[in-house]
């Protein structure tokens, strides 16, 4: 594929004897905003790191705008504004400090009048216009995650990564942090890795998903929701096991999810196609050791697709 801001081949990683990263294969189009998505410890973090130079691969390779990140380290990361999941900042530096130290580790540092305009701007443009003065050890969680996100932007880069942005976050930090994201769209590509499912479908073009070291799904985040033929959203009461079993059996059920949810039994059922609605309730219906208490069309939701392609590979 052409025009690709990040490309990721074949990337193996292990920490002893525990293998993180199994061939994962990526490539993240110019201009995105890419969702890397996964539960926790599926990978994520790994896999920036060593886009970043902080962590060696076991093998693979990646590259950053044509620049292999090993080869070409320097070259690869004076391209990219990296937020890592955990930012930390010296507790006694101001806001500005904290970007102009930033600033001062890229080469080509701008005059000292030019520098302080531009870290007013950064600061305005994550809603800290006020706060260039203030000590860090004052920041809220979300105020300390906004700054992370200035930080990331000083050296003006082509690829922005984010490691869990908006990770343990309130619902207005969360809101705050994918807002700043939607405004940079389209003067910078944005790679951010996530577990949360809402903030994915919020404000990515396409998507990621990750599992156990490898991509298990990948594309426009319309494709993966769209999905192929039908799901369907069914509650029941009762032990569902070996109904589960025998539709998984079925040629014309392409993947079966079951979770209890207190006394209930809640079913994702993803059919060939939509004509195979009568069969799945013919099958329910058949087993007199579960009650159905919903039975109805999924609205495809990005949980329905996450949960289709890594549901059963994270059980256990």
């Amino acid at each position: 594929m052409k025009d690709l801001a990040l490309e990721v081949r074949g990337l193996h990683k292990s920490f002893g004897g525990t293998e993180v990263l199994r061939g994962l294969d990526l490539g993240v189009p110019r201009h995105s905003i890419y969702g890397f998505l996964g539960p926790n410890g599926a990978g994520k973090s790994t896999t920036m790191k060593i886009i970043m130079g902080l962590v060696r691969p076991s093998g693979g390779q990646a590259s950053v705008f044509g620049r292999d990140v090993r080869r070409d380290g320097p070259a690869a990361r004076a391209l990219i504004g990296y937020l890592p999941q955990h930012a930390r900042f010296h507790p006694y530096r101001t806001c500005r400090q904290v970007l102009e130290y930033v600033a001062a580790l890229y080469p080509g540092r701008e005059p000292r009048g030019d520098l302080r305009y531009r870290i007013d701007e950064l600061l305005g443009s994550v809603g800290l216009g006020d706060f260039a003065d203030r000590r860090t050890r004052g920041l809220s969680g979300g105020e300390a995650q906004r700054l992370g996100l200035a930080q990331a932007l000083v050296p003006r880069p082509d690829l922005l990564i984010l490691d869990e942005p908006s990770a343990a976050l309130d619902p207005q930090g969360r809101r705050d942090i994918l807002e700043i994201i939607d405004s940079l769209r389209g003067r910078v590509t944005i790679f951010y890795s996530t577990h949360i499912l809402d903030d994915v479908q919020r404000v990515s073009d396409s998507v990621a998903v990750i599992s156990r070291g490898r991509v298990v799904a990948d594309g426009p985040i319309s494709d993966l929701l769209s999905g192929r033929g039908s799901i369907w959203r069914i509650t029941t009461t009762g032990a569902g096991d070996s109904t589960r079993d025998r539709l998984a059996a079925e040629v014309w059920v392409e993947d079966v999810d079951l979770r209890a949810r207190g006394d209930n039994q809640i079913w994702s059922v993803r059919l060939s196609n939509d004509e195979a609605s009568d069969r799945l309730l013919g099958v329910l219906l058949a087993d007199d050791s579960i009650d159905i208490a919903e039975f109805h069309p999924s609205d495809h939701a990005l949980e329905d697709a996450y949960l289709a392609v890594v549901g059963h590979d994270n059980e256990g």
